[in-house]
């Protein structure tokens, strides 16, 4: 039948499966960790978000434990109606006040808090301008806005410039950008983009995904590391990296958060947060807060890693968080290499496009704060036997 034909087409991943170098969904039997057991074999986990390493924090774990024996393991309906409960009204308070923002909403998941974000507040003769390596999530928010969505190069500040130039100055403008872009690691400019925004009577919105709990004050993200937090309209972050959890928020004035929870369909009409998920990220957040030093860790540890590249000429592409891709190029090099570290025992994530552009193909690897020098030498020994013989 018509509808399913593309379906019989696709035939790219059993073509990867026959060549032995499919490389998604990996069975793990244990949690994430430096080191995890996946499919039968021990792997140093170089391809987890776990930034801080708070899975397994035993605060955490008790945290999590505990709200399911008093609340039961699910919420049956949507923050609207039967499913907040007080744990979700806290976890906000103590979300906006970390990061500097007079109120928080959050959602069931990451990808939804941008989809409902920024469907909410921008529609119909409005304009968003996003970064062309902005996340997916981003994108399809824009989709389901109805606004009109102009992208600019990667961290072109001046291809952003002539975008704003080009709109009616009283047109209702939103920039969205990663804090830190998932797949090279690289911040945005964001001291620029506040000045444009000024210029340009815009708004700004940074999903922070991966810069909550790395970079900033004590982790608190993008927005705090250039000291541009009142400047930022809208913070956007999630749980399921540095807080160890699931779900996602927004921050910002407590008006725009207000009119959010009442009109964003993603939160609506979607069941709010289990209990065990809010409680762990809410420990995770007091673990945070209690060792600001624990982002300074995991830096130097990403430092470390970058000088174990440079000293086996493994090339990489440059960054300062905890986030470090191997340049592969070719998808089908990065496959074959992403698999023989499988199976030597260093977990990564081969990366193609289009979450890349085409013949710039990564090996996406991240670290965690409770890793040592010693497993990353151990790894980077590997990486650097299996690229050369790749070559």
């Amino acid at each position: 039948m018509p509808l399913f034909e593309k379906c019989d087409k696709f035939t790219l991943a059993n073509d990867y499966r026959a060549q032995g170098i499919y490389p998604y969904f990996h069975e793990l039997t244990s949690a994430q960790a430096p080191e995890v057991e996946m499919e039968g074999h021990r792997c140093i986990m170089l391809g987890s978000n776990n930034y801080l390493g708070l899975t397994c924090h035993p605060d955490v774990k008790a945290a999590a434990i505990a709200a399911i024996e008093n609340y039961g393991t699910g919420c049956s309906g949507s923050r609207f109606l039967n499913g907040t409960l007080d744990m979700h009204i806290l976890l906000e308070k103590e979300l906006a006040e970390f990061v500097g923002k007079e109120a928080a909403c959050t959602f069931s998941t990451g990808f939804q808090s941008n989809l409902g974000a920024i469907s909410a507040i921008a529609s119909r003769h409005d304009y968003i301008l996003i970064d062309k390596e902005d996340h997916a999530s981003i994108y399809d928010g824009c989709r389901l806005s109805y606004a009109e969505v102009l992208r600019y190069n990667h961290n072109d500040m001046e291809a952003l410039e002539e975008l704003l130039k080009s709109l009616p100055i009283d047109a209702g403008k939103l920039i969205v950008t990663d804090g830190v872009f998932s797949m090279s690691g690289d911040t945005c400019l964001l001291d620029r983009i506040v000045e444009l925004k000024k210029k340009y009577r815009a708004h700004v919105m940074v999903d922070d995904a991966h810069g909550l709990g790395v970079i900033g004050e004590g982790g608190r993200g993008t927005a705090s590391q250039f000291g541009l937090t009142d400047e930022v309209d809208l913070i956007m972050g999630t749980f399921s990296k540095s807080l160890a959890s699931l779900g996602g928020y927004v921050a910002g004035d407590a008006k725009v958060i207000d009119y959010i929870r009442h009109n964003s369909r993603p939160f609506i009409f979607s069941a709010s947060i289990p209990p065990a998920s809010v409680a762990s990220a809410r420990a995770s957040l007091k673990v945070l807060r209690t060792h600001p030093e624990m982002p300074k860790r995991l830096i130097a540890l990403a430092d470390h890693l970058r000088e174990a590249f440079r000293a086996r000429e493994i090339p990489f592409r440059e960054g300062k968080g905890p986030i470090v891709p191997i340049y592969t190029y070719d998808p089908i090099r990065t496959l074959k290499m992403g698999r023989r570290l499988f199976d030597e025992g260093v977990y990564v994530n081969p990366t193609l496009p289009p979450a890349t552009a085409p013949n710039e193909c990564l090996l996406r690897t991240s670290l965690m704060a409770n890793f040592t020098e010693e497993l990353l030498d151990e790894a980077a020994d590997i990486i650097a036997r299996v690229y050369r013989e790749e070559l």
